[in-house]
C-alpha cells in the first residue's frame, strides 16, 4: 500500500468505517445517521487519526445534500402541497417559528448574563441562526420511527409527516439566508450599498433565470436526451442538471441546496420525475453518508471537552423548550394523549439539517468554527440519546399515563353466551367476523384497539373493549362455554399466551389460529395447535395462480398445481416441525423437498402432456 494513491487509500477508511459502524449503529436502535457520525468521529483527528484533510472531504461530500434537496423538490408537487396547505405550512410554520423565536430569545437572554454562553453565542447572527438550526428535526430518525411503530396513518403519525415535511422546505430559505449575513457581515467593511444592490439585483436574474429556464427548456432537453436510448447519459444529463445549478447559486453567493432544490420543484409534475430519482438515489445516499462522516470528523473534541457544563446546558435546554413548544402545538392539533410524548420527542431532537445548516454558518463565517463544533455536538448528542429517552417514555410514561385524559370503551362485563368467541378484531378477524354475522351465527367479539371498536361500532359491529391475555375478561366472554375460540391478534406473543390461557383453563374450546409466519406456526405446533392459517399463504397461492392462467394455463390446471404446492407446502411443514430449531436439518429439509416438487411438478406435465419452457 506504500506506493497506493491518497484517494485509494481514503476510500478504503471511509467505506470500512461506514460499513462497520452503521450497522452496529441500527442494531443498537440509534439510526443509521449516529453510525457515520461515530464513523467520522472514529477516523477523523480526534478519533485514531487516520483522515486529516477534513474540509477538502466535507466540500465534496456537501454535493450529498444538495442531492437530497433535489429529490425533496422532486416530491413537492404543488397539488399535494396544496391537499396539504394546512398542517403543511399551519402547523409546520408554528413549530419551526414558535421553536425558533423561543430558543433564540432563550440565547439572547442567555448570552447577557452567562459568559460561556456570550462568547460561543454573543451576537443576534449567532444566536439566530443557532435557533433556526437546532429547530430543525430529524426527518430520517423520526419517519423511521414512525413507520416502526405504525404511527403514519394515525394522527399523530400524519401530524408529525406535516410539520417534517415543512422543515424540510424550511431549510432552503434558512439555508439561503446564512450566505446573506455572511455578505453583509463583509459588506459593512469592505463593501458599498452600490455593491449589496448589484448583488441583490444578481441573485434575482439568476433565480428568475431558472425558473423560467427550467419551465422552458428541462423538458425537451431530457425528452430529447430519453429519444437517444442511452440511459448512463440519461444518468449524466441528471446530474449535471444538478451540479450546473448548484453552480449557478455559488456563483451568485447563495446556497447550491436553494438551486437544486428549484430544480427538483420544476421537475416535480415531469414524466422523467421518476427515472430523475432513481438515478440520482444511489448518489445521493453516498455522499449523504460520506457527508454525515465528514461532519463527525470534523467535530472539535477540544471544544467539547473544554466547555462540558456549557454542552450539556445547552442540550437540556433545547431539547426542554422544543418538547414544550412542541407538545403545546399537539394539543392544539387534537393529537391523542397517548401519542404526544412519542411525537413531541421525535420532533424535540435536532435533525441532519441542522449539521448542513450549522457547517455553512461556520464556512460563510456567520460564527466561529468552534461554535459550530460545539452545537454539532449538541445535535448529534440530540440524536444519541432520543431513542434511550424514548425508551423511558415507553417503560415509564406509556404504561402510567396511556388511559389518561382520553375517553376508552367500557370492558366487557356482563357475561356473554355466545358458541364464537373471536380475539382481535383487525384486519384479519373482521373478515372472519363478517362471514359468521352473515350467518347469523352468535359471536363475542373482543379487541383491546379503542380506535378499532369506535370505528367498528360506528359500522354497526358489536366489539367488547378487552385483552383476551386476561383470564377474567375470557370468563366474562363465555370461555368456559364456548365451542370455539378463534386467535386473530396481531401480536405473536399475544397469540401465544391467549393460546396458553385457554389450553390450561378452557380445555373444551377448539382454537382456530392466526399464523403470521413459518416461525409463529411452528410455536403453535409446539402447543399441539393443528387448526392454523397463515395469514398470506392461501391470498399468495391465489396470484400465483392468477400468474399461471395468465401465462396460458386453463384454470383447471393452475388450480390443480396450486392444490398441489399446498398439499406438498403443508406437509413439508409438519415434516420439519420436530427440527425447526436446528437450522442445518431445515435447510436440508427444505433443498430435499424442493427437488422433490420440482420432479412431481415435471411428471405432473409430461402427465399432462404439456412442455413449459
Amino acid at each position: 500500500m506504500e506506493h497506493a494513491p491518497s484517494w485509494l487509500i481514503n476510500s478504503l477508511i471511509y467505506l470500512g468505517a461506514a460499513v462497520i459502524a452503521v450497522p452496529v449503529s441500527k442494531a443498537l436502535g440509534l439510526g443509521s445517521i449516529i453510525g457515520y457520525l461515530a464513523a467520522g468521529m472514529a477516523i477523523g483527528p480526534w478519533g485514531l487519526g487516520l483522515v486529516t484533510n477534513v474540509q477538502d472531504i466535507l466540500h465534496f461530500a456537501e454535493f450529498g445534500v444538495v442531492l437530497m434537496l433535489f429529490l425533496v423538490g422532486l416530491e413537492l408537487e404543488p397539488k399535494r402541497l396544496w391537499s396539504l396547505r394546512r398542517p403543511i405550512f399551519g402547523w409546520g410554520s408554528a413549530q419551526v417559528m414558535g421553536c425558533a423565536a423561543v430558543l433564540f430569545i432563550a440565547l439572547w437572554i442567555a448570552s447577557l448574563f452567562i459568559p460561556a454562553v456570550t462568547s460561543a453565542f454573543g451576537g443576534w447572527k449567532t444566536a439566530l441562526v443557532a435557533a433556526l438550526g437546532l429547530a430543525l428535526s430529524s426527518t430520517a430518525i423520526a419517519l423511521q420511527v414512525m413507520g416502526e411503530r405504525n404511527l403514519l396513518p394515525t394522527s399523530s403519525g400524519q401530524a408529525g409527516f406535516s410539520i417534517l415535511l415543512f422543515q424540510d422546505v424550511a431549510a432552503i430559505p434558512i439555508l439561503a439566508l446564512i450566505p446573506l449575513l455572511g455578505i453583509s457581515s463583509e459588506v459593512n467593511e469592505t463593501s458599498s450599498s452600490v455593491d449589496v444592490v448589484c448583488a441583490a439585483i444578481k441573485i434575482i436574474a439568476i433565480i428568475a433565470g431558472i425558473v423560467i429556464g427550467g419551465r422552458l427548456l428541462l423538458r425537451p432537453i431530457f425528452r430529447w436526451i430519453a429519444r437517444s436510448k442511452t440511459p448512463e447519459i440519461f444518468t449524466a444529463a441528471s446530474l449535471l442538471l444538478v451540479v450546473g445549478i448548484a453552480a449557478l447559486m455559488l456563483y451568485v453567493g447563495l446556497s447550491m441546496a436553494l438551486g437544486a432544490f428549484l430544480a427538483g420543484v420544476l421537475l416535480a409534475e415531469s414524466e422523467y420525475r421518476r427515472e430523475l430519482e432513481t438515478d440520482i438515489e444511489p448518489f445521493k445516499g453516498l455522499l449523504l453518508g460520506l457527508f454525515f462522516i465528514a461532519v463527525g470528523m470534523s467535530i472539535d473534541f477540544s471544544v467539547l471537552i473544554n466547555s462540558p457544563w456549557l454542552i450539556a446546558g445547552v442540550l437540556i435546554a433545547f431539547i426542554a423548550i422544543k418538547f414544550a413548544v412542541i407538545y403545546g402545538i399537539t394539543r392544539l392539533m387534537d393529537v391523542p394523549f397517548q401519542e404526544r410524548p412519542v411525537l413531541t420527542l421525535l420532533l424535540a431532537q435536532g435533525g441532519e439539517f441542522a449539521f448542513v445548516v450549522f457547517q455553512a454558518a461556520a464556512g460563510a463565517k456567520v460564527f466561529a468554527p468552534e461554535t459550530a463544533s460545539l452545537l454539532i455536538g449538541v445535535v448529534a448528542l440530540s440524536m444519541l440519546i432520543s431513542p434511550l429517552i424514548l425508551i423511558a417514555i415507553d417503560k415509564l410514561w406509556l404504561p402510567r399515563y396511556a388511559n389518561c385524559c382520553i375517553e376508552l370503551p367500557d370492558e366487557i362485563s356482563e357475561q356473554q353466551a355466545a358458541p364464537i368467541i373471536i380475539a382481535g378484531f383487525g384486519r384479519y378477524g373482521q373478515i372472519v367476523g363478517r362471514l359468521l354475522l352473515a350467518q347469523d351465527i352468535p359471536t363475542t367479539v373482543l379487541d383491546h384497539d379503542a380506535e378499532m371498536i369506535e370505528t367498528a361500532r360506528s359500522f354497526g359491529y358489536r366489539v367488547f373493549y378487552g385483552n383476551a391475555t386476561r383470564l377474567d375478561l375470557l370468563r366474562t366472554a363465555g370461555a368456559a362455554t364456548a365451542q370455539i375460540l378463534v386467535v386473530a391478534v396481531d401480536d405473536v406473543e399475544q397469540s401465544l399466551a391467549i393460546v396458553d390461557l385457554a389450553k390450561e383453563h378452557f380445555p373444551q374450546l377448539q382454537l382456530v389460529v392466526r399464523a403470521r409466519d413459518a416461525t409463529h406456526w411452528n410455536k403453535l405446533r409446539d402447543r399441539d395447535i393443528t387448526l392454523i392459517q397463515r395469514e398470506l399463504f392461501e391470498s399468495s397461492l391465489q396470484s400465483a395462480g392468477s400468474v399461471l392462467e395468465l401465462l396460458g394455463y386453463a384454470a383447471p390446471d393452475a388450480s390443480r398445481i396450486v392444490q398441489l404446492f399446498r398439499t406438498h407446502n403443508y406437509e413439508l411443514l409438519e415434516q420439519m416441525h420436530p427440527h425447526y430449531q436446528d437450522r442445518s436439518k431445515v435447510i436440508s429439509s427444505v433443498k430435499q423437498g424442493r427437488a422433490q416438487l420440482a420432479e412431481q411438478m415435471a411428471k405432473e406435465r409430461e402427465m399432462a402432456g404439456k412442455n413449459v419452457a
